[in-house]
């Protein structure tokens, strides 16, 4: 988003721009359903559910351009790159959209370079290209492990960066996502995630460099106040 001129998002505009998000482990079917109703209500980009429910999903969103996003190694990313590349194989096969995963941050840590590339390269070959959203999990992580996680991440072949599975000691910042940006230049996804639920957060997330929010709280933070958001 441009901070030099006036930009003006409606409601239906800011929609096409969250992720739509369950993803507590005690989700039951029909709070499920109620977030595939309020995805269609409201025009939300794509719902973002686990594993188990997207094929329940795809049912309750038959008919309509909400997409399935689903999540990938959630949410500690420290399991072993075969079982990434497999669930992968699996939520694609069951009708997932766009693929949400989360990086291997230890091994970042440990400066293995290699192995956190080359398990983010087999993550986006098994998902036969359905994007793949990366989650580098920044609470944990410092500015120049972003930037070196942003760097492998580009490439991979991967689509997104993400700030946040939603279930660190924190969620998206500011600062944050204006370093992703920074890091993966103008073209490139970033997703902001993470205690987004207020529009005057969402709108600092998209000033900010974000292309793409996600939140459970999208019904809320769109109800707030009925004003576009204006720069």
């Amino acid at each position: 988003m441009s901070q030099s001129a006036a930009v003006t998002l409606t409601d239906a505009e800011l929609a096409q721009l969250i992720d739509h998000t369950l993803l507590r482990p005690d989700a039951a079917a029909a709070d499920v359903e109620r977030l595939c109703q309020e995805a269609r209500q409201h025009g939300f980009y794509a719902v973002c559910v686990n594993g188990s429910r997207v094929v329940q999903a795809a049912h309750w969103l038959e008919g309509t351009d909400v997409k399935i996003a689903t999540v990938v190694g959630f949410p500690l990313g420290a399991m072993d790159a075969d079982a990434k590349r497999f669930e992968t194989d699996c939520v694609v096969d069951l009708g997932a959209q766009e693929v949400d995963v989360v990086l291997n941050i230890g091994r970042l840590k440990d400066g293995d370079e290699r192995y956190v590339l080359r398990e983010l390269r087999d993550v986006v070959e098994a998902a036969e290209g359905v994007p793949v959203k990366v989650i580098l999990e920044c609470c944990f992580l410092t500015d120049d492990e972003k930037r070196r996680a942003c760097s492998l991440v580009v490439e991979s072949g991967a689509r997104f960066v993400k700030t946040s599975t939603g279930f660190g000691s924190a969620g998206a910042t500011v600062s944050d996502v204006a370093l992703l940006r920074e890091c993966v230049g103008p073209k490139f996804g970033v997703k902001a995630a993470g205690g987004i639920r207020t529009r005057e957060t969402a709108w600092a997330m998209l000033n900010a460099g974000a292309t793409r929010l996600g939140t459970s709280a999208s019904v809320a933070l769109l109800a707030a106040n009925g004003a576009p958001l204006v720069d």
